[in-house]
């Protein structure tokens, strides 16, 4: 008796997700060893920019791991094609799972408009292009030294975030001439028909030289984007930085915007294909859903209430109700046209955050942790609030001086918070010493009241 693999089944769950309505990029898997895929899930990417803060990060994964806080299954890079990693450790019961799973989620990114916005503006090749990038930078640190390359990515990566996802990810630089003045329009019909008469000699208008915007014309929230172009002494070699990791936050951008779909979405689907894969031995598909059941589980630990909520739980649990309520058609109209805020304001109700026992906590040292409220509006919020703004705090430039120096201004209005004073002094050194010019950051204080931070190069 022949003993099927992992391939085996694969091919056949592929087919059964095409034959219940699946439709995707071709998916490249790979069985890799776990301490790769650590990386994988740290860096982001299998090859990526090479900075010290990737380390930071692969330690503290390291941590929970070894604490039983985090296990990674899988990694999957939307494109064309699809490209994912499973670890060669897992049962073949939950990596039948996972590619179930990956199966969801490539038929999510094909299908979501953010996911094929994403794709159109950044292209479907993201393993090559990082590669490439990644290739570049370690010509650069040859070329310039690594302390020098680490000062530009040092700056770069502490503001990966802070890009305008409105805007398209290749634009041209800002116009240098305002348009001329309009036209008089108060002139009466009669001095209109006296001017044109014939033989009438027609005054010339004085030459005004044309005005010059003011840079940046407008609050620019694009920071990567403003440095790589206004910068007043980065070389070519810095600037392609920070369009790099400009280039890779437009492509994750999907990713962090949906991930409470996109992980509920998957986790639908691969339920639903082992439900349906009768081809399944009974004890691997037993095995198979015990793994499904630890995926999606709402809590920390057993009879552990979860403080943070699990997007694997909260979005498989959205998308099971959508589907037995209105239909998978309708389950698709939301796949296409929504993000994570839209799923959650319109399809989380109070029904159904009472079944899954949400609710908003508030911790302080003497009570220490208790539970706020569990009203549908502050639930909902509480949820989206780390996601606002692709979860930094909401920065401009709004001014470029004559000397180069930069002016920066924190929107605390619009993020409804202060920033940490610590974290922001640090990054705008970093920022500072790519500038090379004085930079000031305005934002808000104790009480309400406007302060500084400020940089100046030595």
């Amino acid at each position: 008796m022949t003993v099927a693999t992992l391939s085996d089944y694969a091919a056949r769950i592929e087919a059964l997700a095409h034959d219940l309505g699946l439709v995707h990029d071709p998916v490249e898997f790979e069985l890799v060893p776990e301490n790769f895929m650590m990386e994988i899930s740290v860096y982001g990417l299998p090859v990526r920019m090479p900075h010290w803060s990737f380390g930071v990060r692969y330690i503290h994964q390291l941590i929970r791991r070894s604490m039983g806080h985090s296990r990674i299954f899988e990694v999957m890079f939307p494109g064309d094609p699809c490209h994912a990693f499973l670890v060669d450790g897992n049962t073949l019961a939950e990596n039948v799972l996972v590619t179930a799973h990956v199966l969801g989620h490539a038929d999510f990114a094909r299908n979501n408009e953010l996911f094929a916005r994403s794709m159109r503006m950044a292209g479907g090749h993201i393993l090559e292009q990082s590669a490439a990038r990644a290739h570049r930078i370690d010509a650069a640190v040859g070329a310039h030294g690594l302390d020098r390359v680490e000062a530009v990515l040092d700056a770069a990566l502490a503001l990966e975030a802070h890009i305008d996802v409105t805007r398209e990810l290749h634009r041209p630089p800002y116009s240098t001439a305002a348009p001329g003045p309009e036209p008089a329009t108060d002139e009466n019909a009669f001095r209109r028909r006296y001017r044109d008469l014939p033989g009438e000699p027609r005054r010339a208008g004085r030459a005004e030289a044309p005005l010059r915007l003011a840079i940046p014309p407008h609050p620019e929230t694009d920071l990567l984007w403003f440095i790589a172009h206004y910068a007043p002494e980065l070389d070519g070699w810095e600037r392609d930085i920070f369009l790099a990791v400009r280039e890779e936050s437009f492509y994750f951008h999907p990713v962090f915007a949906c991930q409470i779909m996109n992980e509920g979405w998957a986790s639908y689907w691969h339920a639903r294909l082992l439900r349906e894969a009768h081809f399944l031995p009974q004890d691997l598909y037993v095995s198979a859903i015990k793994a499904h059941s630890d995926v999606v589980r709402p809590y920390a630990a057993d009879r552990q209430l979860s403080l943070a909520v699990n997007p694997y739980h909260l979005g498989f649990s959205i998308w099971e109700r959508i589907v037995e309520s209105e239909g998978l058609e309708t389950a698709r109209r939301i796949c296409r046209d929504e993000d994570d805020f839209g799923f959650v304001r319109n399809h989380l109700d109070r029904e159904l955050a009472e079944k899954l026992d949400l609710f908003v906590y508030e911790a302080n040292p003497r009570d220490g942790i208790r539970i706020a409220t569990k009203d549908i509006h502050a639930v909902r919020e509480a949820i989206l609030a780390p996601k606002f703004n692709y979860g930094v705090p909401r920065i401009a430039a709004t001014k470029l001086d004559a000397d180069g120096g930069l002016v920066l201004v924190h929107d605390h209005a619009a993020d409804g918070r202060g920033l940490d004073l610590d974290r922001a002094r640090r990054v705008l050194g970093y920022l500072g010493r790519a500038w090379r010019r004085p930079v000031t950051l305005v934002t808000v204080g104790e009480g309400g009241r406007e302060r500084e931070l400020a940089y100046r190069p030595k």
